[in-house]
């Protein structure tokens, strides 16, 4: 068999191709929007056909890209009966299967973090998929999409811990660089939901977690209960050339710090941000035209447009605005900076001025 795991760095999302090598047979597990096209390239490189891309639960931190790999790839897309989600091909229930070549997916309905989670156990019980229903020494929490507590500790104990001591775990998510876990590990460690604690336990302490809104569920949530469709289906299945470029479900074009590094002279880099900030801590990227979001549009004059535009700003918001500012002034090749200046510190490529930021504003998520 093949499989591989990847990993969304914005919403700190695992995606898992597993593939039949004899059939070349595939499926894909929690796919998101902005990751396709390198999805769709490494199917095509390892020479696959995509059956089926499935969902553990109804995501609220991000897009699904079903849909979009549905349209290149021709695949079909499965999830939940009780997710409530329209423009699937199949939905799924407790003791369905999902066959690719000799190998199958049996569906263990796990509701508790979303009421429609499921965990997708593979035919010799060697690997399962939790989604956000038990993470590495955690789980998802439950406090929206009909969560429930007290479902959770059952579908855990009932459907995941029961497997084999050996069997791997693959999570939805993990925020720390953990990648995988066993039912082993989880029912000795997990601090929520392994040793004795028991179901009481367990709910008093996940009622009062008092986490903060999801930023992201007020666009995911409704895109992935029409299985990720954009509005605009012909923008979203454009091919810009002039960049490797991501599409956010958002509608904005987007392009990595390390590209732009390298390509930097080869475009026009606008920084949008006020004039303190350009010369402040973080630093600017050599060459820059700061021209601040407020003045864009009765400035929008003093950029070619002969040449592709990246928009810059601290973090991804404010140039994300100005790139629309820019679609509308006419500009046809404008992207933005996925991560703003602060992914761009992270990751180490250079600046002019700045200075040296303590650890932990470095570590200052973009993502969140």
């Amino acid at each position: 068999m093949i499989f591989r795991q990847l990993f969304d760095p914005t919403s700190s999302t695992y995606t898992y191709l597993l593939a039949d090598r004899r059939s070349g047979e595939a499926v894909m597990i929690d796919p998101v929007f902005e990751q396709v096209r390198r999805d769709s390239a490494l199917v095509a490189e390892l020479g696959v056909r995509l059956l089926w891309t499935l969902e553990t639960h109804v995501h609220a931190d991000h897009v699904t890209g079903a849909w979009l790999l549905q349209r290149r790839t021709g695949s079909r897309i499965a999830l939940a009966r009780a997710s409530g989600a329209a423009g699937a091909d199949r939905y799924l229930a407790q003791g369905d299967k999902v066959a690719f070549g000799r190998r199958h997916l049996s569906v263990r309905a796990t509701p508790g973090h979303t009421g429609g989670c499921l965990t997708y156990v593979l035919d010799d019980e060697s690997m399962a998929f939790t989604g956000d229903c038990m993470l590495i020494r955690g789980c998802g929490r439950t406090d929206f999409q009909e969560g429930d507590p007290g479902a959770l500790f059952r579908s855990v104990h009932s459907q995941i811990l029961t497997l084999p001591e050996a069997c791997l775990l693959y999570p939805a998510h993990d925020y720390r660089g953990l990648t995988v876990s066993s039912v082993a590990e989880e029912r000795r460690y997990n601090p929520r939901l392994g040793g004795e604690i028991g179901e009481g336990d367990f709910v008093g302490y996940m009622n009062n977690l008092r986490l903060a809104h999801p930023k992201q569920i007020d666009v995911a949530v409704p895109a992935n209960l029409k299985c990720g469709r954009p509005e605009d289906e012909a923008a979203a299945l454009a091919e810009p050339t002039w960049a490797p470029l991501r599409y956010s479900f958002a509608g904005i074009w987007e392009v990595q710090p390390q590209w732009l590094e390298e390509h930097a002279r080869d475009v026009q880099v606008l920084d949008v941000r006020e004039p303190d900030e350009f010369t402040g801590p973080l630093g600017h990227i050599d060459g820059a035209l700061p021209i601040p979001l407020g003045t864009l549009a009765a400035r929008a004059g003093e950029l070619s447009r002969e040449r592709p535009i990246v928009a810059v700003c601290r973090a991804g918001g404010r140039s994300a605005q100005a790139a629309v500012i820019l679609q509308q002034a006419g500009f046809t090749q404008v992207a933005n900076l996925s991560g703003g200046m602060l992914r761009w510190r992270t990751e180490g490529c250079a600046v002019e001025g700045g200075e040296a930021l303590p650890r932990a504003v470095e570590a200052d998520s973009y993502v969140i």
